[in-house]
């Protein structure tokens, strides 16, 4: 039997269909499965113009689209073009397929008329919210109609549903027992709305909230729900504590064979402390060609690195390395590596990205990464001495970049959110600071955010100057934790773990 997953971010290792986390978690289900041998189908939006690349200009930032790689045009096959019906319009859609062993990718593109073929210009950016409305009712309606004719509905066992953009589907395809929704994000921005007008007027549906919260709808006409750590269970019932019966948690985990760096590989099935530090030391080395594409750093592998690497944006507080490194002038023994990109309508995150702009420019062991991708993480994560994973409590669902450094054997300094406290044992394989919140606080509107981040910073400040001493005074210490981290994580967060909970009946 087929497994459908409907998703609006798609990672594969080439090409830029995501922005982030999701379309890489996503990702690394697609090539689990299809090593697994499952039938699994993931449909998605083919992205011409991808997220986002900045570039400085001064003080200035520019945003500019991306443009896929060669190879990744070259991996499509196009399939047979349908028509769909949007704003009382036959749209023309051309299916692009992509096969993986028993695994498939199917990225709908809008050929025409061209107000459509702007929807599946970018992924997450529109110039309006009926735009955006217009994107994912046009996900939805492609995915029914390949659904219904290429896959058929009997076939099928599960119909997945990767956030709430693509709980529309269900207003069309009424085939509520194959439904289940997996929620990836606690904050608001995971719970769209739409005005009940837009739904009406495309769906035929006669709704009674003027705002529509598509959450709710996903909630409402799937079987099952599902969260991706055992903490974010606990925040999404207090949001959704009349849909608690239904929702159940599936801890997230990395695709391990994917994120594994081939000098880790090498030792992987018989490792030592000795073995895994040489085989760390060579993918330090790549790290550090890596960096002085960017500035040109002169340090040795004794060098401390320690990196902050994913979307900036408040929530995941981007500016507590930045003001430590402000703080210290730039005297942490460690090489920093900041990398990740803002969203391009999120005014703070620009501003806090040519903060981290600053910083490089200002002192000499700090690195930006403006132009995090896939194929950078895997060097930056596999080849960091320490990576901070520092998100607000109660905001981060799972987060996955502390697996897979662990399976590299990158330990990680965490705040106690998301699955991190799933798997990362303080002092052990990895260390942890601030509080385990388990109520939803708005960062935004809740005076209590501001005290909590004044706390949490201080024992942030103070966790990592305790860390960056160890590993240069205690180094066979530290390599013990490396190792801890190492055994501890290939073990854990294995995302083969994750398909057997959510595929239990076929696995």
């Amino acid at each position: 039997m087929t497994i459908v997953s409907i998703t609006p971010d798609f990672a594969l290792d080439y090409g830029y269909t995501y922005a982030g986390g999701l379309g890489v978690l996503e990702g690394d289900k697609f090539y689990t499965a299809s090593r697994l041998g499952l039938d699994y189908v993931v449909l998605t939006l083919f992205y011409r113009g991808g997220y986002v690349d900045y570039e400085f200009h001064g003080e200035e930032v520019v945003a500019k689209p991306q443009h896929h790689p060669r190879e990744f045009y070259e991996m499509l096959k196009p399939g047979e073009e349908f028509v769909i019906r949007l704003k009382n319009e036959d749209v023309i859609i051309r299916p692009w397929i992509y096969k993986h062993g028993s695994a498939r990718a199917v990225f709908f593109e809008a050929v025409c008329p061209m107000w459509a073929r702007k929807l599946t210009d970018r992924i997450y950016i529109e110039d309006s919210l009926e735009e955006k409305f217009y994107k994912y009712s046009l996900l939805a309606k492609a995915s029914a109609y390949y659904i219904e004719h290429h896959i058929g509905v009997e076939n099928i066992d599960y119909i997945d549903l990767q956030e709430a953009y693509t709980a529309l589907l269900t207003l069309i395809l009424p085939v509520n027992s194959k439904y289940r929704i997996v929620i990836h994000t606690p904050g608001p921005w995971g719970h769209p709305t739409f005005p009940k007008e837009y739904i009406e007027r495309e769906f035929g549906w006669t709704l009674t909230s003027p705002q529509v919260v598509l959450t709710e709808i996903g909630l409402t006409q799937a079987k099952e729900a599902f969260v991706v750590s055992q903490k974010q269970l606990d925040v999404i019932k207090s949001v959704f504590p009349h849909h608690a019966g239904k929702i159940k948690y599936v801890t997230n985990g990395v695709d391990v064979e994917r994120w594994t760096h081939p000098e880790i590989k090498k030792i992987a099935n018989n490792p030592s402390t000795t073995s895994l530090w040489s085989a760390h030391l060579k993918v330090k080395e790549e790290l550090l060609r890596l960096l002085k594409k960017y500035k040109n750093i002169d340090y040795s592998l004794e060098k401390m690195i320690i990196s902050w690497a994913r979307r900036v944006t408040r929530y995941k507080r981007p500016y507590f390395i930045a003001k430590l490194v402000e703080e210290t002038a730039g005297k942490l023994d460690a090489i920093i590596v900041l990398a990740g990109k803002p969203h391009p309508h999120d005014q703070e995150g620009i501003g806090t990205f040519k903060w981290f702009k600053k910083l490089h420019d200002t002192y000499e062991n700090v690195v930006l990464v403006h132009d995090y991708d896939v194929s950078k993480a895997k060097t930056i994560l596999a080849g960091s001495d320490l990576l901070l994973f520092t998100p607000f409590s109660g905001w981060e669902a799972c987060g996955t970049s502390y697996m897979k450094a662990g399976i590299n054997g990158v330990p990680t300094l965490s705040s106690r959110d998301g699955g991190a406290l799933e798997l990362i044992e303080d002092g052990v394989n990895g260390w942890l600071f601030g509080n385990d919140i388990r109520e939803f606080i708005n960062i935004y509107t809740d005076p209590r955010a501001r005290e909590i981040d004044e706390q949490e910073y201080r024992e942030f400040k103070d966790k990592l100057q305790e860390i960056i001493k160890k590993y240069y005074e205690d180094r066979k210490e530290y390599q013990a934790v490396m190792f801890n981290a190492f055994k501890s994580f290939r073990e854990k967060a294995d995302i083969a773990n994750t398909l057997r909970e959510y595929y239990k009946t076929l696995l």
